[in-house]
């Protein structure tokens, strides 16, 4: 018997709405004078919430490979917009934080993030975000296992 979802491309539907998301989110950050991209976005985004954390946090966080991370934080800290700390409890340890300027670019692109995420969503409900949610924690559950 097949079962509902084996006709339903809904993780091509996921990822062309993350592509379109993403995108669209570049040309703004473009439009604006922003020298930044989604990824460093998304890195300093997680630096802000969480001062303070290892590239491996931040790499498990953003579903990111090390390198990956490694890269863009390399990056980031030649904009100065972060900068790497060494461990207290372990010196071969570095942490990540962002710096004066990373914390006041973050409160730059802010608005454009959020009107993005304003945009995307539009008329959606509470009820309608409480579903979405508890889709995707079921499919990412799902995968998980």
């Amino acid at each position: 018997m097949t079962h509902p979802s084996d006709t339903r491309a809904y993780f091509f539907k996921i990822d062309t709405t993350i592509k379109k998301i993403r995108n669209a989110l570049q040309k703004q950050f473009i439009d604006s004078g922003f020298d930044l991209t989604v990824d460093q976005w998304v890195v300093i985004d997680h630096l802000y919430r969480n001062p303070g954390i290892s590239q491996n946090t931040i790499s498990d966080m953003t579903t990111k490979d090390a390198p990956t991370v490694t890269r863009i934080i390399d990056l980031l800290c030649q904009k100065g917009l972060t900068e790497r700390r060494m461990a207290d409890t372990d010196r071969r340890k570095f942490l990540v934080y962002l710096t004066a300027a990373g914390e006041t670019k973050y409160g730059e692109v802010l608005p454009i993030v959020s009107a993005m995420r304003r945009k995307g969503w539009g008329d959606l409900s509470d009820d309608d975000y409480q579903h979405f949610v508890r889709i995707m924690d079921s499919i990412y559950s799902n995968i998980s296992k």
